[in-house]
């Protein structure tokens, strides 16, 4: 149930039988999420926070062509790399992340405010 001016996301995710393999849907996409080899997971497809960093840099593509699209701008292409730094002993917290944006077709000021429109958010 939604409440109105709200958006709701659901993801389901389950274990399959196959120690430190997940398998996860959204909508009607399923995908396997395995624990890392170093944490003693098959390591074979994307790890948990390479799926988390995927959807923060995901997220910032779209968001930048779509602040583009609204100010008319001739955004070409937009690419984010995004890299978080986590400890071994604690793999859950984040201590750093830091992404850099590459965006082709419009100038250096436009290219920074559309990268600030991104961070105000």
């Amino acid at each position: 149930m939604s409440e109105e001016g709200l958006l709701v996301t659901r993801v389901q995710s389950r274990s399959i039988g196959v120690p430190g393999r997940s398998l996860n849907t959204a909508r009607n996409h399923h995908f396997v999420i395995d624990e890392p080899g170093y944490a003693g997971g098959p390591g074979e497809e994307i790890t948990p926070a390479e799926a988390f960093l995927a959807g923060v840099s995901g997220c910032a593509v779209l968001l930048t062509e779509a602040y583009a699209r609204g100010q008319g701008l001739p955004l070409a292409r937009a690419e984010v790399d995004i890299e978080g730094i986590r400890r071994l002993d604690a793999p859950q917290d984040f201590q750093r992340v830091e992404m850099r944006f590459r965006l082709y077709g419009v100038g250096d000021e436009d290219a920074r405010r559309l990268v600030e429109a991104y961070q105000a958010r």
